[in-house]
């Protein structure tokens, strides 16, 4: 711990600046740290790749994807959905299966038992009905019958009721290998939801539900354009402007998606220009709340935004 101004002894007062310091070199408090402007995604990057689109969409949340990003995206999930629907369709059938094969052995024991009552209920009748010596006879052989029913076949000589005799212990179960223990069973498969999510909102998302995005160059000359042989795009710091009032488009700057047309503009051209009227400025079409989609910005993922841009870590509170 460091000393107080020059002295121990000099001031009674736990300075705040002595505090933090004694808590950066000691381990204590809580650090804050807010998070550079490398590690957060430029407003008109696709919120997967984290590069500037080449073809820009947008979805009604305000998310904008690289349409060749999200597109991939929506084919690999559902081709995911379609192997763990077939995966769930297949235990179905051998649930089905397993039941039926239950259903017939229980029909079947049921047949056997009535067989049996019924034989010992002819025996009996017979033995009733018999005279002399014949009937006598036929009691005999029945009551033996019964006797060897009930007693069973008698064991093999050198057989042991023992189960690990003749090899049998070898196919015993293991009781280290998980697979193998007698508790063990296969997991169920939960049926697939066949909805598709957008991976930033976790919405449902459809491919047509996304909306073609259009930015105005903030360069000077045609050289800027997509395949150009002007700059890249993604080496620009100022790329994209707004196309009714000139202001240059950046992180710090709120900017609303026009759903008719796709035109990005600032949210300062929507508070003062379009929301007296409610016409699109550029192409006069009447817009309504739903057309007006505001652009989220941020982000420090790879592949999900939000709205903390500080970190803190909580740590053991330094008392005074």
């Amino acid at each position: 711990m460091t000393r107080h101004s020059k002295n121990c002894t000099a001031s009674s007062v736990y300075s705040y600046h002595e505090k933090r310091k004694d808590a950066k070199v000691s381990g204590y408090g809580t650090l804050q740290l807010r998070y550079g402007k490398d590690g957060v995604k430029d407003f008109d990057c696709c919120s997967l790749s984290l590069h500037p689109c080449r073809d820009p969409v947008v979805t009604p949340e305000g998310h904008l994807f690289d349409k060749e990003a999200i597109l991939e995206y929506i084919i690999s999930k559902k081709n995911e959905i379609s192997r763990k629907m077939k995966e769930y369709e297949r235990q179905c059938k051998q649930e089905q299966t397993e039941l039926a094969e239950l259903s017939e052995a229980e029909n079947r024991s049921r047949v056997e038992k009535f067989l049996q009552t019924e034989t010992a209920v002819s025996s009996a009748s017979q033995a009733a009905q018999g005279k002399g010596a014949s009937s006598s006879t036929t009691t005999t052989t029945s009551t033996a019958t019964k006797k060897a029913g009930s007693s069973g076949t008698a064991p093999p000589a050198g057989s042991s009721v023992s189960n690990m005799v003749a090899g049998r212990d070898k196919k015993l179960p293991s009781f280290w290998i998980p697979s193998l223990t007698p508790g063990n069973k296969e997991a169920k498969i939960a049926k697939p939801d066949k909805t598709i999510k957008c991976p930033i909102s976790g919405k449902p998302l459809r491919a047509k539900d996304l909306i073609p995005v259009k930015f105005a160059l903030a360069l000077d000359s045609d050289k800027g354009q997509r395949g150009g042989a002007g700059p890249s795009l993604e080496g620009s710091q100022e790329r994209y402007k707004c196309p009714v009032t000139g202001d240059v488009l950046r992180n710090n700057v709120a900017c609303v998606v026009l759903r008719p047309t796709g035109d990005v503009v600032t949210l300062r051209c929507v508070e003062t220009i379009i929301r007296k009227d409610m016409k699109h400025p550029l192409t006069g079409q009447t817009l309504t709340e739903k057309d007006i989609i505001t652009l989220q910005r941020g982000g420090t993922g790879f592949a999900i935004t939000n709205q903390q841009l500080a970190s803190e870590k909580a740590r053991p509170v330094l008392q005074a």
